[in-house]
């Protein structure tokens, strides 16, 4: 299955701080067990391109991309949110961190490669239409999937989110849009502290108590995703990749395995195999811990390629 890596150097360059978890090093541990595990050289690698006004448009108002930009310091950090800063290279990297996106609908949608993994940060899915939070500047995903609908006219896409943070940015972007069914599990109670109902056809939302393991998980998807998926049967399907569920990341008190990560990615490529010609659009969202979040990537790439 040929599958596309798709990165940029800037992505390496945004910083908020010392001791931040959301730390450039992030890239380079993912990249590096794809040399481990000999995945590395059997992708197809792309540099990210920066996303343009008028595609981020499609998801967030113009004004707000503007500001952003100007907001984007000369030297040292500018805060945002209380552990969301921008340092001057951050807006060129949460451009390309969009664009990558943008190149991997493209890629995807005109045959080039069935599959893309956008190895990039800043992540996204807690990006609101107008409002930057949670590490996040542009909601990447949506960026994406904004652009499988509105260029290549799909009718059905859907976004699974299987971060241990809920995705409220998607969800804000997309509420209403009947075009995009969202799934996703998180952990609750935690950041951002939403829990918001599902909505049938459109929203499935799965929230998990502390120490919830792979068990608890994998039934959350079988009973309330896949039937939901099957029903909506997706074009294409873009996946907020977050690994910080894993049992050994701090953040969060989830104890999914490396393995559920291979599990729920088989999932994934099951569904759009029979429904969307095996499109499937991937990125990398949460996972701090480096060496289970470059285990569970590694482990999700190469179930890309297999699937």
């Amino acid at each position: 299955m040929s599958v596309a890596l798709i990165t940029h150097p800037a992505c390496r360059l945004h910083q908020m701080g010392d001791g931040h978890p959301e730390q450039p090093a992030r890239l380079d541990a993912i990249e590096e067990m794809l040399h481990v595990r000999q995945l590395h050289d059997f992708l197809m690698h792309h540099e990210a391109p920066r996303a343009s006004l008028e595609q981020l448009a499609r998801v967030h108002p113009r004004p707000y991309v503007e500001r952003l930009g100007a907001l984007a310091p000369s030297e040292g950090l500018v805060r945002v949110d209380p552990d969301t800063a921008m340092c001057p290279d951050t807006f060129e990297a949460a451009l390309r961190a969009a664009g990558a996106n943008v190149l991997a609908t493209d890629l995807v949608m005109q045959g080039e490669v069935q599959r893309a993994f956008c190895n990039v940060r800043p992540p996204g899915h807690h990006a609101e239409r107008a409002e930057a939070m949670g590490f996040c500047f542009f909601n990447n995903v949506a960026v994406g999937a904004a652009h499988a609908l509105d260029v290549y006219g799909l009718e059905r896409v859907a976004v699974i989110d299987f971060d241990v943070h809920l995705g409220n940015g998607t969800e804000d972007v997309f509420r209403g849009d009947r075009r995009v069914l969202i799934c996703s599990s998180y952990q609750y109670p935690l950041y951002p502290m939403g829990n918001p109902v599902s909505v049938p056809g459109h929203v499935v939302n799965c929230p998990l108590p502390p120490g919830s393991g792979g068990e608890a998980f994998r039934r959350a998807v079988i009973e309330s995703w896949l039937p939901e998926l099957e029903a909506f049967r997706p074009q294409m399907v873009f996946v907020s990749a977050g690994f910080d569920a894993h049992a050994a990341d701090d953040m969060a008190e989830l104890r999914l395995s490396t393995a559920d990560y291979g599990w729920i990615t088989d999932v994934i490529c099951d569904v759009a195999n029979r429904h969307g010609h095996g499109r499937v659009v991937s990125t990398l969202e949460g996972g701090y811990d480096l060496h289970a979040l470059a285990a569970s990537a590694a482990t999700h790439i190469d179930r890309l390629m297999a699937g």
